[in-house]
């Protein structure tokens, strides 16, 4: 009985300090389709119905790789939460405060070090990653 009850409370503690798992492609798809779709379209490659409306250039989410030479993961993610995001004339942006809220994930954006990342911040650069062409 005793070993029962010892490696229950081994479970529960290594439950505790288990990393959170990555959110999926299809977390993002969801992140992407309430936050960005309006604006630049269903597929990500800025043709949504708010661009048009607006008569604004959108940018094509599914070539940040190609414009880049890579898929810059920091960068995409400052772009996402406007802290590094530089005005670009004719184009606004908004912020998305829920985007950073929440859980965090740990995120490895390309220097080899973890970065605590919130969830649907993460979610997002996911899937962008995701549908590059």
């Amino acid at each position: 009985m005793r070993n029962l009850v010892a490696i229950a409370a081994l479970a529960a503690a290594a439950a505790c300090v288990m990393e959170p798992e990555m959110p999926t492609r299809a977390d993002g798809a969801a992140v992407f389709e309430a936050n960005c779709a309006v604006c630049h379209g269903a597929g990500a490659r800025g043709d949504g119905l708010a661009a048009g409306m607006m008569q604004r250039r959108v940018p094509d989410l599914t070539r940040i790789a190609a414009r880049a030479g890579g898929f810059d993961r920091a960068r995409v993610l400052s772009m996402i939460d406007g802290y590094t995001r530089p005005p670009v004339a004719g184009m606004e942006m908004p912020e998305f405060g829920d985007l950073l809220k929440g859980d965090t994930v740990p995120v490895d954006v390309g220097d080899g070090v973890m970065t605590p990342t919130p969830r649907p911040l993460a979610a997002l650069m996911v899937y962008l990653e995701a549908v590059q062409r």
